[in-house]
Order: structure tokens, then C-alpha cells, then sequence
């Protein structure tokens, strides 16, 4: 390596050779020594930076402030008339990539969604804001590594982190997946509770859907129906759409259907349709289609034909899926004997609800639900409804 002396250094950074010992005494050098008496500077070293004009860092930010952040940028509503307009206004990139996964969630593109989470690694903010439709797109598509990432992430978040909210938001996320593959005994209580204290104003819809699907499993379709109506009527906007202006009406549609108000559940699901579809959003009813009573089908043939496949294939791709994660998650394989209709006839009847109102439901008579239900005794080698309940419930 070359070497030269202080006055050669000097007269090249263009400073005294006084500047050039203090640059040395302060250890600003790179790979100067001092065999002696005198210093020797590689050859091509720059001049060190003035100390006045380095850029200081910005503090760093808790994981708590960059995700309150994060919810409040990522849950603007969207235009009615073109939703992907949102995408316009977002400069920040990963912000830009929690839209856009919501989008692809609603449209069914579950690899969308996977790239987008993927992207997220790094960021816990951004990562942990993602983690509530990225789970749910790793059950659809029956992706079980990835859903054991989150899973394992959701509960690291959970365990090594002091703050409530933090905390809370990661149970969140993680019971996306519980109340949606009717796991209740791995719901968090404050959800079961209604219990929003330590979430941030803007992640209380996501909660109250939660909820509300948390009473849809366990039949409680006046509460169910009371929870959705009152957060429609809160965060809903005339000109703007959000990622629960749907939900909410798919919710309430469902619960009508189980309370037997039948003309209200087709008009809330109805309006829901209208709001989803001249924007390609299936998912919101791929992933319930069962749940409706037998009245979605007739919407889609009659007013959306263009739907009808679209959705039912959908549903048949992913609800086999869910049911293995019930499975997993409950330790009952006994989805995997019954059809996701039987399941739900077979609930019903263990929990003594009466004939006349399954079928109503289930818009078949009860002649039709005596001959299913003998096939499913049969299959589960039951005799009797107490029978029946030890295996359902």
C-alpha cells in the first residue's frame, strides 16, 4: 500500500497540516499509522467529513408509535366508484403494499396477497398490520408453512412485547383465523368480551367483525346482528368504501338468516352485492356461501349470472381448506367425514334448534333434512341427538 506524509495530506484535502494531526489525533483517519515520529496516511484516503454537517439520525420509533402509524395511513376509505384509486394517493411503499393486499384478499388473489406479506419481512410494523389477511390467505389456500410463520410471529409479538396495545393487536390477527374456522376456545376473552380498550380507534371494526363472527358460532344471531348493526351504522360513508362496508352487510344478512327474516338478510346481502361487485370482490361471499340459507345462490343467477361461477368454485377451493384448520385447531376430524352443509345441519340439530327452523334456514322442508339427517347418523354410527352432540360439540 502506498503511503503519503501529513503535508502531502494536507496540501492534497486542501487544509492545514495542523487540521490534518487533528483529523489523526481524533482517529478520523482510516488505516493511518505511526511507525515513529511521523504519520504515515494511505495514498488514497479521502479528507474525513466536517463533524458540523453530519447528518444526525432520527430517533428511532417504538414499534407501538410506527404501527398506530401504519393503521392510521392503511385504513382510509376508498372511493365507491373505483376503489384501486386509493392506490394513487399511497407514496410510501409499504404502506402502498397493505392495500394492495387487501384488494387481492377481495378479489381472491390469495398470491397477491402472499408477495405482498413477503415484502413485509424486516418491518414489524408494516409486517404485524399485514398479518390479519395474510393468515387468511395462507388457510384459503390450505399454505401450511406460511400459516406457521404467522402463527409463530403473531405469538413471539405477543409473548416478548410490554405494551397492551401491541399485544392486543397481534391477538387480533391471530383470532382471524380462530373465528373463522369456529375455534372458540382459542378466541382471546377481551374479544369474546367486547373488551376494545387497548386498540387503536381505527382497528375497532376489524374487532367488532371478529365478534361478531364469534357470536355467529355460537348461534347468538340477535347479538351477532346487534354487533354488525351498529358498526354499519358508524363506519359506514355514502360515497366511500372500506374493507367492512361489505362485511358488515354479509354479517347481517347472515344473522337475519338465522333469526328467520328472510326479506331483511336478502336486502342486506343484496346491497352488499352491489357494493362488491363492479369491482370484482368475491371473497366476502366465496367464503360464506353456506352460511346464507340458500339465498345467495338465487341472487347470483337471477341478478350477477357473471358471479355465480366464480364464487362457487372459489368456495369449493377453500372452504376444504378451513375445515382441515378446524380440524387442526380443535383437534375433531369430524369435517373431513361431513360436507360443510352436514356440519352446519348436524350443529344445529345438536344444539336441539327444531326442524321447522333448520330447514327454513337451509330454505329445504323437513322431510328433505330427516333423510339428510339419517344419512349422518349413519355416517357417525349415532343413534341419537346426544350421541350427535358428543361429536359435533
Amino acid at each position: 500500500m502506498d503511503y503519503i506524509s501529513v503535508r502531502q495530506a494536507a496540501e492534497k484535502w486542501g487544509v492545514t497540516m495542523r487540521q490534518v494531526q487533528l483529523y489523526l489525533k481524533d482517529n478520523r483517519v482510516d488505516g493511518a499509522i505511526r511507525p515513529g515520529h511521523d504519520w504515515l496516511i494511505p495514498a488514497d484516503t479521502g479528507k474525513p467529513g466536517d463533524l458540523r454537517y453530519k447528518k444526525k439520525q432520527p430517533p428511532q420509533k417504538s414499534l407501538s408509535y410506527d404501527l398506530t402509524e401504519i393503521i392510521e395511513a392503511t385504513t382510509k376509505p376508498m372511493p365507491r366508484d373505483n376503489p384501486d384509486a386509493i392506490l394513487d394517493t399511497v407514496k410510501d411503499d409499504r404502506l402502498r403494499l397493505q392495500y394492495e393486499a387487501e384488494l387481492a384478499y377481495l378479489r381472491g388473489d390469495f398470491e397477491m396477497i402472499k408477495q405482498c406479506f413477503r415484502k413485509t419481512e424486516g418491518d414489524d410494523a408494516s409486517m404485524l398490520r399485514a398479518c390479519s389477511v395474510a393468515i387468511a390467505a395462507a388457510i384459503s389456500t390450505g399454505d401450511y408453512p406460511l400459516y406457521s410463520k404467522i402463527e409463530a410471529y403473531l405469538k413471539k409479538i405477543i409473548k416478548t412485547n410490554a405494551e397492551a396495545d401491541i399485544k392486543t393487536f397481534a391477538e387480533l390477527c391471530l383470532s382471524n383465523a380462530h373465528v373463522s374456522a369456529f375455534a372458540l376456545n382459542m378466541i382471546p376473552d377481551w374479544l369474546k368480551n367486547g373488551d376494545f380498550t387497548h386498540l387503536h380507534p381505527r382497528a375497532k371494526p376489524d374487532a367488532a367483525y371478529k365478534r361478531a363472527k364469534y357470536f355467529q358460532c355460537l348461534r347468538k344471531y340477535e347479538a351477532m346482528l346487534a354487533v354488525a348493526e351498529t358498526a354499519l351504522a358508524l363506519c359506514g360513508l355514502e360515497r366511500k368504501i372500506t374493507f367492512h362496508d361489505i362485511y358488515f352487510r354479509i354479517i347481517c344478512a347472515i344473522a337475519c338468516c338465522g333469526l328467520g327474516r328472510k326479506d331483511e338478510a336478502q336486502t342486506y346481502l343484496s346491497d352488499a352485492l352491489k357494493i362488491a361487485f363492479p369491482h370484482g370482490f368475491i371473497t366476502p361471499f366465496a367464503e360464506s356461501a353456506s352460511a346464507f340459507g340458500g339465498l345467495l345462490e338465487p341472487l347470483l343467477e337471477w341478478e350477477h349470472p357473471e358471479y355465480y361461477e366464480a364464487i362457487t368454485s372459489q368456495w369449493q377451493r377453500t372452504y376444504i381448506n378451513w375445515l382441515t384448520f378446524h380440524n387442526q385447531f380443535t383437534k375433531d376430524n369430524i369435517t373431513l367425514i361431513l360436507s360443510l352443509r352436514d356440519y352446519q345441519l348436524a350443529s344445529l340439530v345438536a344444539r336441539r334448534v327444531p326442524y321447522k327452523e333448520i330447514a327454513a334456514q337451509f330454505n329445504i322442508s323437513v322431510g328433505r333434512l330427516n333423510n339428510i339427517m339419517r344419512e349422518i347418523y349413519g355416517e357417525l354410527l349415532a343413534s341419537n341427538r346426544d350421541e350427535l352432540a358428543k361429536f359435533i360439540l
